[in-house]
C-alpha cells in the first residue's frame, strides 16, 4: 500500500502501488539470489550504485511496512546495516534469521529490488502493512 508519490520508477512505482497487507518485498545487495520467474526491478548501474540505503529510504517512502527480516550474520559482518535498518524502521520488529532461511523465505516475495550494493549481507524482507 503506497504511503506517497515519490518513486519515478515505473516498475517500481507499480510493484508498490500493487503490493497489499502481508505481501513481501525484498530490497537486495547486488549478490542475493533472485528466484528465476521472480519479478526483479534492478537498479544497479554500477558496483556500490545505487546503494542498498538509498534504495531502502525510496521504498520506505511509499511503503507501509509492519515487520521485516535480516540476515543473522549481518550482526557480525555488516552490523551498520543493522543499525540502518533499526533507525529507519522504528518500532518495528526486524527478524533475524540464518542466511540460509533469509534465502529460502525470499522465494514468498512478491517481488525484488535490487541496489549495486557490494556490503555483505545488505537484504532486508520488508512485510507489507496497511495504512489504516
Amino acid at each position: 500500500m503506497r504511503k506517497t508519490a515519490t518513486t519515478i520508477n515505473p516498475a517500481l512505482s507499480r510493484v508498490i502501488s500493487e503490493t497489499g497487507h502481508t505481501d513481501l518485498i525484498v530490497v537486495t545487495d547486488a549478490g542475493l539470489p533472485i528466484p528465476a520467474g521472480a519479478e526483479r526491478i534492478d537498479l544497479a548501474y554500477r558496483p556500490g550504485a545505487p546503494a542498498f540505503l538509498d534504495v531502502l529510504d525510496t521504498v520506505l517512502a511509499e511503503l507501509v511496512v509492519e515487520g521485516a527480516t535480516v540476515s543473522s550474520e549481518v550482526t557480525e559482518t555488516s552490523p551498520h546495516v543493522l543499525d540502518a535498518l533499526r533507525e529507519r524502521l522504528p518500532g518495528i520488529d526486524i527478524e533475524l534469521v540464518p542466511h540460509v532461511e533469509f534465502k529460502k523465505r525470499t522465494h514468498e516475495a512478491r517481488a525484488f529490488v535490487r541496489s549495486g550494493e557490494f556490503t555483505p549481507y545488505a537484504n532486508v524482507i520488508l512485510h507489507a502493512g496497511v495504512a489504516y
